[in-house]
């Protein structure tokens, strides 16, 4: 077995390896207990579960993964041929006007590194100024800022730099792309931004979240691998690579860089965190990200504290994610709990309505994730509460089917109706309404869409916040 490799920094994991599966195997997976022994599952002996409903979660992720890297050139190009389309239309203006100027010789040519074109997250949703109305010291100002950095993310570093410098005025300090050592190759990327029109200064980081087109994602979100952590628990080992993890190593503290491949997530952001922060005292920083990115967010002090970085923890003003899926067992939650109580670190998971992203891997007996802090959770009205946890919390319900086929219909309607209502800044386009027309048969899609988060943070009471800080001291 390749047990062995990992026992420097895990004696209890499960590390699933799908491109040594062979048909044979995967049929095995479903009828045969021994998994463990099979070339496609490394873990210690005793650490599988032999369960059916165990094995059967096993056989989807490794399917999934097996056909997602089947399809991941066409699924690229595909993608890529969408939003060129998207911004072909967008640069013209319009449908109509991209064919007059088609007659006229006059095509508007949108070009894929240029500071005006939209990856399909971006097409969804134009906005790209922060909120006027919601300055520093509103209890919404880190989650506004936070909420339209994390949708810049899934953007082309001319974008927004061009965002950032123009649009927020503040300093831009850097697009990259992180190496996937599973993976091999990069996969991870996040931007950082420096806001010194506030006093303490403070920097964001913005980890991108899953591309609709990109494979590579797919696969880290499904792959439900997990690695046990000494007094953090068990955490996702898909996130945990996607961050940086070390094949072989796990997290060693310090890294030493040879120069290629380029440095891993986690690495790369300590290291430029460290001397921005050691260059300016009073500074302090914030993490953020949508759906992945969320789960890499939360996972970045995580580490932070495993590697005992006291003294950055205590400059980490909060972290605030969208859509965030679970990232751990229950030992993992309170090991976080305890880390962010004890650092007066601000802790701000949004959920809206229905989105099916934060109620997955599930929290049930068989996988045993959870989340932990408190939930600001938003209904399709965008009327904030502070829960434990979101409204049915493992999404598939039968009980739960028409109030959600009753909810996608309002959210059509509401489409067309919220600019009236709220003002043309919050007009919503025909992809987005094509988004939720998919929303009647599977509503937890566009409920995932930024737009809606952006909303909530806009739209939702100012004291929410408050909320979730006094129930942090309680």
């Amino acid at each position: 077995m390749g047990c062995n490799c990992n026992k420097g920094f895990s004696n209890y994991f499960m590390l699933l390896k799908p491109e040594e599966v062979s048909v044979v195997d995967l049929i095995c997976v479903l009828f045969l207990h021994d998994l463990e022994k099979r070339k496609f599952v490394d873990c210690p002996e005793g650490t599988s579960e032999e369960s059916f409903k165990r094995r059967w979660l096993i056989f989807v992720s490794i399917l999934v993964q097996k056909c997602l890297s089947s399809v991941g050139r066409p699924m690229a190009w595909f993608g890529s041929k969408v939003e060129h389309l998207l911004n072909l239309v967008s640069s013209n203006q319009n449908v109509g006007l991209l064919f007059w100027n088609f007659l006229q010789g006059k095509v508007v040519i949108p070009y894929e590194s240029s500071a005006t074109f939209l990856s399909l997250v971006g097409n969804l949703d134009k906005r790209v100024k922060l909120d006027e109305s919601i300055k520093n010291g509103d209890g919404r100002y880190f989650a506004a800022l936070s909420v339209m950095a994390a949708k810049a993310s899934y953007e082309n570093e001319a974008y927004i730099k061009n965002v950032v410098t123009e649009h927020w005025e503040m300093d831009f300090l850097g697009f990259f792309d992180f190496w996937n050592h599973y993976q091999g190759k990069a996969t991870t990327q996040a931007f950082m931004l420096q806001d010194k029109k506030v006093d303490p200064n403070i920097i964001v980081v913005a980890f991108r979240g899953t591309e609709p087109f990109d494979v590579d994602d797919w696969c880290s979100d499904f792959d439900i691998s997990w690695y046990g952590l000494p007094s953090m628990g068990k955490v996702h080992g898909g996130f945990m690579k996607a961050l940086g993890l070390q094949e072989n190593q796990g997290w060693p503290k310090e890294l030493k860089q040879t120069g290629s491949p380029p440095k891993e997530a986690y690495y790369a952001i300590r290291d430029t965190l460290r001397c921005l922060l050691q260059a300016n005292e009073r500074a302090k920083f914030i993490v953020t990200g949508h759906s992945l990115g969320g789960a890499l967010a939360v996972l970045f002090p995580a580490v932070l504290s495993l590697h005992e970085e006291i003294w950055m923890l205590e400059r980490l003003e909060g972290v605030y994610t969208f859509g965030q899926p679970r990232v751990g067992d229950d030992m993992f939650c309170k090991f976080m709990d305890k880390q962010f109580k004890g650092h007066d670190i601000r802790y701000h998971r949004f959920v809206y309505c229905n989105d099916m992203v934060p109620r997955l891997p599930y929290d049930d007996s068989t996988l045993m994730f959870k989340h932990f802090g408190t939930c600001v959770y938003y209904d399709s009205f965008y009327k904030g509460k502070i829960v434990t946890e979101e409204p049915n919390k493992n999404y598939f319900s039968p009980v739960s089917i028409i109030p959600k086929t009753l909810n996608a219909i309002w959210e059509l309607i509401r489409s067309f109706v919220i600019p009236y209502t709220e003002g043309p800044d919050y007009k919503e386009c025909f992809a987005l309404r094509m988004l939720r027309l998919m929303g009647l048969v599977m509503a937890g899609i566009p409920a995932h869409s930024l737009q809606d988060y952006v909303n909530a943070t806009r739209l939702g009471a100012a004291d929410i916040h408050l909320q979730v800080d006094n129930t942090r001291h309680d």
